[in-house]
């Protein structure tokens, strides 16, 4: 093996380790969603990633959900909330409402359609 067979595979091994920890383990940042009449809200810019990445919730308050896509990348065209059967179209440079009520305690996943954008709502009781 030669020395830029040798640098060539370190560097695609440095690759892989970044995007697996950007996409698995880096930090997001929290919000929680702000209280109004009886309603929650929170506004979720989609840009590379969501933000904040982790949501608080109250569990049994229904949830206005505002993503704000602020890029074109056919990623994030899309938003999927698994556990609570949406999944819907985020148009570039708009905000799209989602609506929920979220009844359960715990964390629940939202992902791009391609899954390759992850955030966490956690509702707590």
């Amino acid at each position: 093996m030669s020395v830029a067979d040798i640098v060539v595979i370190l560097g695609a091994v440095v690759a892989i380790a970044w995007v697996n920890w950007y996409f698995f383990v880096a930090r997001r940042p929290t919000a929680a969603a702000t209280p109004s009449g009886g309603l929650q809200e929170i506004e979720i810019v989609v840009k590379g990633g969501y933000d904040p990445g982790v949501i608080r919730l109250k569990r049994g308050v229904p949830a206005r959900l505002v993503f704000n896509r602020q890029e074109t990348s056919s990623c994030s065209e899309e938003i999927v909330l698994p556990a609570f059967g949406i999944k819907k179209f985020l148009p570039p440079f708009k905000k799209t409402t989602v609506e929920i009520t979220p009844n359960d305690a715990g964390t629940f996943e939202i992902t791009c359609g391609m899954s390759m954008l992850h955030g966490k709502l956690v509702v707590e009781a």
